[in-house]
Order: C-alpha cells, then structure tokens, then sequence
C-alpha cells in the first residue's frame, strides 16, 4: 500500500494491473462512538465545475445511472464508521476530467471532533492500494479528502485534505452546485405524508429531481423554483405560493406502507406466491431454492444487483446468474450454489457463490476450493452468503491466496439480513423502476421471512451461550474465559442485525455505536468486553438511528435475565425544571405506562419512577433539593429468552421485541413531537432558521441542506 502526503499523487496503474474499478472508503473514529459524516463525490470538467447538478452525489442522490458512482453506505467499525464508494473509472463520461471525493458534517459538528480521518483506495479484488491520512483537522464541517483525476488515458489520485467551515453548501457552490436553503417546511409536509401512508403499487411516488435520489420521504430534496423577484413586505403577503418548478425525473415506484384489504373468504386461505417455501424440507433444498431465488432477482431488478454487486468491485452492465455451474478442479468438478457474471464493454466480471441456509457454518475447505478455481480461470470473486454477519477482525472463513499468481482473487462476505435490508429499502423507502420489480422484490422479502427458507439472518447465540449463563448465574466464569469472547461476538453480531432490520423497516441509517480507546483493535476491545461480561454479568450495546433523540441503549443482564432498552433526552441549558418535565410527559402522551423515567442530576442519577405514577405530577421527577436537571433517562424492561436460538421463547427474539417495542413506543413518539415543535417554531417565525437540536435528530430534520437538482 502507498502511504499518501497532502498534496502528493500518484498513477492507479502503477499500483494496480487491475485498477480500471475502485472501492474509496472515508473512515473515522470518535472514543464516544457517536461521531459520523456524510460522504460525497462530484464529476468536473475540465473547468472544474460540475457539468450539472446532477453531477453531484451525496446522500440524497446516491449512484448514477451509468453506474459511474454509487454510494454503497456505512459500515460500522471499532469507534466509529467507513464509508464506501463505488467508482467504476471505465464508465465515467469523456468529459468528466476530475472525481472529487468529499465528505461533511451537521448541526455545529467538526471533523476536529472525530480522530483517524482516513482515505483508502482499493482495486475491485479488495486490496487496498493506497492511504491518505487528515491530521490537521479542526473548526471544519466539510472536507475534500482527495480527488481521482485523467491524465490521458490514466487515472491518478491526488490527496487532497482541504477543509470547508462553512460545510456541504459551501463545498457544494464552490464547484457550481446551485443550493437551496430554503424548503424545511416542505421537508416537513413530506416527512408528514409519508408518515400517514405510501401510494398503491398502480401508482408511481411522487417523484424527485434528476438523478433520482434514494431517500426516505422527510429527506427529500426541493425542487428547482423559478428566477425571484425583490421581495418587499407588500408583494410577500400579497404573492400567491410559489409553484414548484417543472420535475424531469424518472418516476419511481414503492409499495404501500399498508397492504391492501384481502378478499379471502377467511384467514386459512393462503395467497399465491411466486416463491412458495412450505414445502420446503432439507437444508440441500433450501440452500438450491434460496440461491437460485435470490439470483434470479438480482438480474431482473437491475436496482437490485446493482446494489448488492457493487460493493464487490463490480461494473455497472449486463448481469446473468446462474445456478449448479460445474466445473473443473482436479479428478473430480466442483458445483459452486452460483455464478454471476456482468458484462460492460465487452468485458465479464465474475463471481462464484457458495450459499449456506439454516444456520449452516461455511466450509473452509469448500470456500478454498472455488478461490483457487475462481484464480486460475480468471474470475474475479468468491461471494458467501449465509446466516451469519461478519466482523472485523474475526473472519467467517480461513483462506490461503497464492501469493505468485498475477491474477488476484477477492473473498466477499453478504448475509441474508444485508440482503432483506437491501431488498426493504428499495422496495418500501427508496423505489425501483416499475411496478414489477417492486411486486419481485416484494416475493424475494417474503420468501426471505418465510419460517421455512432458513435466510432468517443470524439466529443462534452458539454453543458458549449455555455455558456462559450457567456459568454467570453460578458465579464459576473467570475473566479470561474464551467461551465469554464467543459470546461477545455473537452479541455483536446480533446487534448489527437488529441494526440492518430497524434501518430497513424505517428508512434511516441505524448503526451500532462502538466507544474504544484510540489504537484498540477489535480483537482486544472484545477481549475486554468478556472480562467486564464475566464480571459484570451483562452485555451492553448502542445504536445510533437517523431522527432519534439521542442513542439507544440496550442491557441484557444475564443474572436477573431482564432487558433494559433506554434512551438519555438532555434538557436545554437555561429551561426551567418543572416546565421540561411537563414536556416531556406531554411528548410521552402515548407511551407504555410502564416506561420508567429517571431524572438525571449533573450526570448522576436521580428521582424515578413510572410514567403511570409521574403522568399526573410531572413534578415527583424532580429533585427536592433543587439540584440542576441536565436530562431525563427513559426506559423498558421486558424478560429475556432463555435458549440460544431465534424461536419465540429465544434470547435472539427477546432482544428484536424489545428493541422493536421501545422504538414504536417511545422513540417514535419523541421523534413526532420534535418535528411538531420544529414546525411550530418555522410557522412562528417565517424566515427565520428553525432552532435545532445537537445529534441525529438534528441532523435528519432541519440541520441538512437540500440541494436542488
């Protein structure tokens, strides 16, 4: 790997044989675990402005069409977060000259605030071919951190590390992006109509500016208004509402939030699916029925293959799949589950599949088998799919690559909770090309979620679970214990799915917080986490939702065998006691009775109790020495499972429900009152900036800039 200095270049080709598609990854880290950016690339001319506005890529405006860019999401890491991005250099227009790669930050946050500020570049097989490093990071909200660029027939990379205090807009003007920072209320009315339902099938979403953006409704970018006028106090009162310009985008199509009434006489009546799986017996036939399932909608949703391909290296073209492929290795040919293979300019890119269902463990040796046939035929990749969720620095399977052949071959991991995520965010949030494709999408989700599939994602705690418990609730498990870091991992892994799920269902990015030491490795982090399990007796997570107040926290105690899923609401500086309790019951209008309520007092906690006792004297959550609030801690408990597993009496289930009930219980409530109070104070005061808030909520409400494509 090139370790890169600011301002230094140097040519892909003379890293890479292979460097004609590349994976850019923006990483950071924050020991509070909470600190995030949003990524961005914009094409240039040789100008060095965008040729339009749709040559601007961010959150609201994910891929191109001609698969040139695509934003391929977050991944979490130890302390912080990696963003990826899928530049496909072959596919980028004659006329683009320069790739800048940027990133930026909401509501008052720095990048001074995060540390490891990092810009790799990989080659399509995943080895990464260079570094550049920001050191000198402080007051600023957005960054360039480097920039691809053509020098005749190559590209080269550039680091770049120039800073912006005055954040995406001005990074976004700078380069000729016409922004918009008018619009929050209409954001609002958005956030507001997709609440209250989706439209039918038969009818298209309403659609977006060019290119069409992948993004829940209260995201939605305005529309491009017509030239103004000078405004006086006279011509503003008596103008009528501004109409919204013409909209030249490609309709997009979603599913109803509602399923349409069933005109079965009763409930026994099972409807027709195009995947049934009852039937379904032995793991052979599930594992057959799953891939060939999933790789047949992959190449007939192109939104879909697109999507879950390019993070492998993948261009942008023409996908077949196909299933039982033989072929040759030694005395006797090897069947890989399936093949995929994408065709661009007359070249193939190729990957084998090998799919495990129900649980079922990857297989070292088998995994092995298809590297070594995928490198001396040439492929490119070897996909695994199964039940399991991988982490950083614990690897599914162990491989060996020969170090001498020329040709490198790269391993990618996808479980079947990515590929449900995937499926429910086009489908239910961000919208495929046509009705058809979303019906498919829709089967593929069914068949997914069918008991029968085995594709139910990660749903077994493994075999130290017992032990672990037993081994707490007798007080006979000793730090150091290699079964308890098992069962760290396997919490881990859990959480990341619970995270895929919720970030599915609600169309916002959900990621597990991770607090660290600066210059821990993973390994050593889970080693301290069993340590504290062993100690302790619980296991502890956080995540991190778009449009949430603030991180939810979720505790299983493995001693009382209760689950305790929380969230902190801070209290602003300077508000009376008395009045932000009112509030806050007020906001909670709708939740469980059985929510607890705890006062926080200069961190420490204070007087509690349940919201059936509080609801009448708000005033009983206060402290009687008049001690200063800074916030309140609200809380469920519920009983955790018992067995390993993902049935209904499981720890795996235990953990879903709960997360699932506090967040439709409470989250969703507090979410809904801060938008209503967002939009009272827009109402109140036309013209003037929203007040925001600090965090997420922030950052998913009124803290963006939209920008007009």
């Amino acid at each position: 790997m090139r370790e890169m200095t600011k301002g230094a270049n140097v040519g892909l080709a003379d890293l890479s044989d292979d460097a004609g598609s590349v994976i850019a990854s923006l990483s950071w880290s924050s020991t509070a675990g909470d600190g995030d950016a949003d990524v961005s690339v914009l094409l240039l001319d040789r100008n060095g402005k965008v040729r339009t506005d749709g040559d601007f890529f961010y959150y609201n405006n994910p891929a191109a069409a001609d698969g040139s860019v695509q934003l391929l999401g977050k991944t979490p890491t130890d302390g912080g977060s990696e963003d990826r991005i899928s530049l496909d250099l072959t596919a980028v227009p004659e006329d683009v000259e320069r790739l800048v790669v940027a990133a930026s930050r909401y509501g008052g946050s720095r990048f001074g605030d995060l540390d490891d500020l990092r810009m790799t570049v990989a080659d399509r097989s995943g080895e990464v071919l260079l570094g550049f490093s920001i050191t000198d990071a402080s007051v600023e909200s957005a960054f360039i951190f480097g920039e691809l660029y053509r020098r005749g027939t190559e590209w080269k990379y550039r680091a770049i590390g120039q800073g912006y205090e005055t954040g995406l807009a001005g990074l976004a003007t700078d380069f000729g992006i016409d922004v918009d920072d008018e619009g929050e209320g209409e954001g609002e009315e958005a956030s507001a109509a997709g609440e209250a339902g989706g439209p039918p099938v038969e009818q298209a979403a309403e659609a977006v500016p060019a290119p069409a953006p992948s993004v829940p409704p209260q995201q939605t970018p305005q529309t491009q208004e017509a030239p103004r006028t000078q405004e006086t106090p006279e011509t503003v009162a008596a103008a009528p509402k501004r109409a919204r310009g013409p909209r030249t985008a490609k309709k997009k199509v979603t599913l109803p939030s509602v399923a349409a009434k069933s005109l079965a006489e009763n409930d026994a009546w099972r409807a027709a699916r195009l995947f049934p799986a009852p039937n379904l017996k032995s793991d052979k036939e599930r594992e057959v029925r799953a891939t060939s399932v999933l790789l047949s909608v992959m190449a007939q949703v192109p939104e879909f293959g697109r999507r879950l391909t390019a993070a492998f290296g993948a261009p942008a073209g023409r996908m077949q799949t196909f299933t039982e492929v033989s072929l040759p290795h030694g005395d006797t040919p090897k069947r890989p589950d399936g093949v995929i293979r994408v065709e661009r300019a007359g070249k193939l890119w190729t990957a084998l599949v090998e799919t495990k269902t129900n649980g079922n463990a990857l297989k070292s040796e088998q995994v092995q088998n298809y590297m070594d046939i995928a490198a001396r035929r040439g492929y490119e990749a070897v996909i695994t799919l199964s039940n399991d969720v991988a982490l950083e620095g614990s690897p599914l399977v162990e491989v060996k690559t020969d170090g001498r052949r020329k040709h490198k071959v790269a391993l990618w991991h996808l479980s079947w909770a990515e590929v449900a995520h995937q499926a429910q965010m086009l489908i239910r949030h961000e919208g495929v090309g046509n009705a058809a494709h979303a019906w498919l999408l829709q089967e593929l989700l069914h068949y997914l979620q069918h008991e029968n599939s085995g594709c139910h994602g990660f749903q077994n705690m493994g075999p130290s679970w017992v032990p672990v418990r037993n081994g707490i609730d007798e007080e006979t498990l000793s730090q150091g214990d290699p079964r308890a870091v098992e069962v760290v991992e396997s919490w881990e892994r859990l959480i990341r799915q619970v995270c895929l799920r919720l970030g599915g269902e609600l169309g916002q990015k959900a990621l597990p917080v991770q607090r660290t030491q600066r210059g821990t490795t993973a390994l050593s982090r889970r080693a301290a986490l069993a340590d504290r399990l062993c100690e302790e007796g619980r296991l502890a997570a956080e995540l991190r939702v778009d449009g949430s107040p603030g991180t939810i926290t979720i505790v299983a105690d493995l001693r009382t065998g209760k689950l305790r899923t929380s969230v902190e609401i801070p209290v602003p500086e300077g508000a009376y006691p008395l009045t932000s309790a009112k509030r806050l019951m007020r906001q909670l209008a709708e939740a469980p009775a059985d929510l607890h309520v705890e006062t926080l007092v200069e961190g420490q906690s204070g007087p509690r109790g349940t919201l059936e006792r509080l609801r009448p004297e708000p005033g009983d959550v206060l402290p009687r020495d008049g001690s200063r609030i800074t916030g309140f801690r609200l809380s469920l408990f519920k009983g955790m499972g018992a067995t390993r597993g993902n049935a209904e009496s499981g720890f795996i289930r235990s953990v879903d429900n709960a997360v699932d009930r506090f967040h439709s219980h409470v989250i969703a409530h507090l979410a809904q009152a801060d938008r209503r109070t967002t939009r009272r104070a827009s109402t109140a005061a036309p013209g003037a900036a929203p007040a925001s808030a600090s965090g997420p909520a922030a950052e998913s409400t009124t803290a963006r800039t939209p920008v007009r494509a």
